[in-house]
């Protein structure tokens, strides 16, 4: 059995996991305590590629602009001349708006619900990873014609593992959301043409409890509500079996689109 990664008592870990800050979208802190399998696809440096050829960009719900910021400086000078993103958490907005400033990217503050704040036809490339939702009639009216919406969702039952072991089993229909079928038909529905879609299931491992606890503070929908306090007896539970027994295992599951809005030339109301 392999050892602990970091061994000591159940209260430093969870204190550890307690204590880091949890804005934005830097998963570093991670290292040597949890890991990720990555999409074969590599979706920031796929999108780096497509900077390079677009000329109006929009990048929805951005996060702490981690992914994006990276995407543009391995695009380097070939990168769209105008870029623009959205988040809905203040905390997100204001380091996203550090980070991509210096880049001459605009942060705009948008609810993740609420209409996106651009123009029709405002941007020929629109990309998002891990959108809370997909608001597919938003995307469509803000793509030009014969734009592409490129983004990586988080799919269904991702990290289920771990959510059902604070929450117990969940219905059949929680299981379900965020399929990718669906959101196909939701993306068809709105008029868009679904070029490449691509779902992989990934392995992550847990090394120590304070790496569940920062998990769960950040990504804050895993576990609605989540505090050391409500749940340290199932805390206190887990660490020993990862004591016991290595790293506590689950899945991600994630899924790319490639979406193409039709230009006036193509689909049913093309006029010869």
């Amino acid at each position: 059995m392999t050892p602990p990664a970091h061994p000591g008592t159940f209260e430093r870990l969870v204190a550890e996991g307690a204590a880091v800050p949890t804005e934005g979208w830097d998963f570093s802190w991670f290292e040597g305590r949890a890991t990720e399998a990555r999409p074969s696809w590599g979706y920031a440096r796929s999108m780096a590629g497509r900077l390079a050829g677009a000329t109006a960009v929009l990048d929805v719900q951005t996060g702490g602009g981690e992914v994006l910021d990276f995407a543009l400086e391995a695009a380097g000078p070939h990168r769209a001349p105008l870029v623009a993103a959205t988040d809905g958490w203040a905390p997100n907005v204001a380091q996203a708006t550090r980070l991509l400033r210096p880049r001459g990217v605009p942060v705009v503050a948008s609810a993740d619900d609420a209409p996106l704040p651009f123009a029709d036809g405002a941007f020929d490339l629109v990309v998002s990873r891990h959108p809370v939702e997909p608001h597919w009639d938003e995307v469509a009216r803000v793509l030009m014609p014969g734009g592409t919406y490129f983004a990586q969702h988080v799919g269904p039952a991702s990290v289920f593992e771990l959510i059902e072991y604070f929450l117990g089993p969940l219905p059949e229909d929680s299981r379900r959301h965020r399929d990718p079928e669906r959101e196909r038909a939701d993306a068809e529905a709105a008029g868009l043409e679904v070029v490449e879609l691509r779902a992989e299931r990934l392995r992550m491992e847990f090394l120590d409890i304070g790496a569940v606890v920062h998990f769960l503070r950040k990504v804050v929908w895993m576990v609605p509500g989540f505090t050391v306090e409500a749940y340290r007896d199932r805390l206190r539970d887990l660490h020993e079996r990862i004591e016991a027994d290595g790293p506590f295992v689950a899945h991600s599951s994630r899924h790319l689109f490639d979406v193409r809005k039709p230009d006036a030339t193509s689909g049913p109301d093309a006029r010869p």
